[in-house]
């Protein structure tokens, strides 16, 4: 189609995982710092920066401006429910993400927390 809303672009800003963790986290309503949000995404500030850019670019999200910090926000409540939908339906469709956590039986298993070996095995070979 020629004509009309062109949904490529902001279903490639959409797409992207790292943009997407950054949408998804501005949907709780609060405002976040760029350092939050690369936090979020599981990033580096620089290339979060690259990204709200983008996002601010393409009108998805607000930059708000607090004495030295910014913060990020969704542009409104059509983005908010655009990101919903879309949750909605992958999670209808089977497309889920997982984030191993504490209650991961391998992460649990093996591991390293700061400078020293944590988890089951670590304590099996201490002992």
């Amino acid at each position: 189609m020629k004509d009309g809303p062109d949904i490529s672009r902001i279903a490639a800003l959409i797409g992207d995982p790292a943009r997407a963790s950054i949408l998804t986290a501005l949907l709780s309503g609060r405002a976040l710092s760029a350092g939050e949000l690369a936090c979020e995404a599981g990033i580096a500030p620089a290339t979060a920066s690259g990204h709200l850019a983008q996002l601010t670019e393409a009108g998805l999200i607000w930059p708000r401006k607090q004495g030295r910090h910014r913060y990020f926000a969704l542009a409104g409540d059509e983005v908010a429910s655009a990101l919903e939908t879309l949750s909605g339906l992958a999670a209808a469709k089977g497309h889920l993400r997982s984030r191993p956590g504490p209650r991961d039986a391998a992460l649990r298993e093996i591991r390293v927390c700061y400078d020293h070996m944590a988890g089951a095995r670590a304590v099996a070979i201490f002992d």
